[in-house]
Formats: C-alpha cells, structure tokens, sequence
C-alpha cells in the first residue's frame, strides 16, 4: 500500500461531550492485588477510574500489550492477568470491536513473545484478532500532527510516519512498572513509541523523552479515547527494560492521564516524577498531570511507599549511552544511520539473550516463578 497523508480527524459532536464531561483533576486508582483477586480487582479499578467515560463504544479498541523481550521475564512484559483482566471487564460491559496489537523491534520477536509470555491464549479466550504492527501488509501514512512538536518534526523531516490503522481508535496501554536505561523509568507513555514509531524508532533516542511527548500529543488527536492499565504485581528494577531484578509488589494502576500514571509509577518506585523530563515536560506543555499532589490516587494510599528502585547500566547499557548521548551527533548518525547499526543490533540479542539471561536471568526468573505470581502464571495455557 502506498504511503498517504492523513490529516487528523475532528471529533464528533458526542466525543465532544464525552471529554468535556470528563473530570478537571486527573486521577489514579492503585489497587493492592492477590492472584487470587486480580481479575476481580482490575476490573473495579477499571470502574473507579472511569473507562467506560474515557474509551466511547462506538470506536475500535486497540489493546497495545508490552513485549520488551520474546523471552518470557518478569517484570518485562505485560502479564497474561493484566490482559485477561482488561479484556473480561470490556467484554463485560458491552466493548464489542476490539483488536491486540504488538510492537516488533530489531531486537524482539513479537509472535515468540505472544507464546512465551502467554498471551496467545487469553486473546483467543476473548475472541480477540491481533496484529504485529511490522507485517508486510500493516499500512503507515504520513501525519501532520495539528499540536505542536518539540522534536520529530526534526528528527523526520521527511514526514512524521504512523500506522494508518491506529486513527480513529481508542487505545489501552499495558505497561508495567519498571525502570529504563534510557528514561529513568517506562510506562504508559513509553508504551506508544514501539506502537507508533516504524523501525527507524532508535533514531529518537538521542531526544527520547521529547519524542514520548510528542507521541502523547499525537495520540491526544487520533485517538478518540485513552485508557492504561499497568502492571506493578512484579516490578523491575535495575537496567530496564530487560536486565532487570525482579520484585514481587502486589499492585496495580489504571487511568485514563497517561501522564498522571507514569507519575505515581514513578514515585511509587522512589523516583521525583518532575525530575524525569519526559513526565515534566508533558506536564509543562498540558498534556497530563505530573505532579503527586495534584493528582487524585483512589484506593491505596502510597503517600509513605517507595520502593528504593534505581537505574543500573550493564556492559551494552553503558556503551549504548555512551554513542547516543555523547558530544558528536555525527557519530551517533555513523553508528545508528548507516549498516553499522546491524552490528549493534546483533551485539544487543547476543548479550541479553546468550549471555545476561542464561548468567543471571534464569536464575532470577526461578526464584519468582517460587511465588504465588509464578504459580498463577504456569496455571495460563
């Protein structure tokens, strides 16, 4: 399929309604969970956050799941009880048109990562189709967002590319809570750019936390409705995405501010949410709510709860920094925009999954598979 044009497309008169009915003060609902409870749990967490006001019926749903890694490891990945949780509760009250879709990167398979972490069984469980947003026949367009960027229209001066099926549809966000090498801590809003992004997405990374913003703003005008779920029953800490510690919390997180959620991610873990650009700076432009105190949290109170998470730089980390933000763009431009990047690609799957993940992955996945998450998990076909 050609590439087209797309213009954002205006809101209809009901929408219109819809947002303005919607609550001037972002809130949070944060719920302590049980395997044996959290399908039950994601559900009234889903009510006291107001889905149903944020994603309109009559609009497509897409289910946009985190696959950081096609291996399965906890804390890395959306949870197969995240996803049934979410699916059940809109199948429940009437969603009828809904699709998943998952994000491939240079360095994940996608379908290896639908098996491994078990998602294949609870889409078909719900009579959900799924998409890899990378398939030959999967059509991009060119978009000329109407809010203002702060970075892509540099970055692709081209024209800004973003899968033509993703307009005119609601979106759900299943991240979970974990740290990242690259923007302290990841989220709902990191969620988008392996959605959105084609790829060429690594060309970001050097201005990483203004692409998410930019990303937020598109989303605010192709997509009619956006709701996120995330997953904090095991968390990551460390050198996330993937070559993280694992740690069993018990919590889960919903609303409807992708802004708001990633902020009291952030400070659950034990991070100052305004001292992570991406969440100040889309708080300065409007888009969400990154400050705690403005924030309405609903069921738990965390206000005394931090759970002392910190960044870790591994080996490929360190160097990976070292290109990408170092003094000399021109040789982040060598080693990431010219064949040479296959070089580093190849390094990266080499390292996590032939090196770090049989040396310490396997052993850390072992002793979560130990806990009562690791057993509800083996109970999913």
């Amino acid at each position: 399929m050609g590439e087209q044009k797309r213009e954002p497309a205006p809101s209809s008169e009901p929408e219109a309604r819809q947002a303005a009915s919607q609550p001037s003060r972002s809130t949070v609902v944060v719920v302590k969970t049980t395997p044996e409870t959290v399908l039950d749990d994601i559900r009234d967490m889903m009510h006291r956050a107001g889905y149903e006001a944020a994603l309109p019926k009559s609009a497509t749903s897409i289910i946009k799941d985190n696959i950081s890694w096609h291996l399965h490891y906890p804390s890395a990945n959306t949870t197969p009880w995240q996803l049934e949780g979410v699916l059940r509760t809109m199948r429940e009250d009437g969603y009828r048109d809904i699709i998943g879709v998952h994000n491939r990167t240079v360095v994940t398979d996608a379908s290896l990562g639908d098996k491994n972490n078990k998602f294949r069984g609870v889409y078909d469980r719900y009579h959900v189709a799924t998409y890899d947003n990378f398939a030959p026949d999967y059509p991009w367009v060119r978009y000329q967002p109407k809010g203002k960027m702060l970075v892509m229209d540099r970055i692709f001066p081209d024209g800004i590319m973003i899968p033509e099926p993703f307009i005119g549809k609601n979106v759900v966000h299943l991240p979970t809570v974990k740290t990242h090498i690259y923007t302290t801590t990841t989220g709902a809003m990191k969620n988008a750019f392996g959605g959105l992004l084609k790829h060429n997405r690594h060309y970001c990374h050097r201005d990483i936390h203004r692409t998410l913003v930019d990303l937020l703003t598109i989303q605010k005008e192709i997509h009619p409705g956006l709701f996120a779920v995330m997953d904090g029953t095991i968390c990551g800490d460390g050198a996330g995405p993937r070559a993280m510690m694992p740690v069993v919390k018990g919590y889960m997180l919903a609303s409807s501010d992708m802004v708001a959620i990633d902020a009291v991610a952030a400070k659950m873990m034990g991070f100052d949410p305004m001292s992570i650009d991406f969440i100040r700076v889309a708080y300065e432009e409007g888009l969400g709510t990154g400050r705690v105190e403005e924030i309405e949290i609903v069921g738990e109170d965390i206000s005394a709860l931090d759970f002392g998470f910190h960044v870790e730089y591994h080996f490929a980390a360190k160097v990976g920094r070292a290109l990408w933000y170092g003094k000399h763009e021109w040789l982040e431009h060598l080693m990431f925009r010219t064949p040479i990047v296959w070089a580093f690609i190849i390094a990266s799957a080499l390292f996590h999954d032939y090196y770090w993940y049989p040396l310490y992955g396997r052993k850390r996945r072992a002793q979560v598979m130990k806990s009562e998450w690791g057993k509800l998990f083996e109970s999913y076909p």
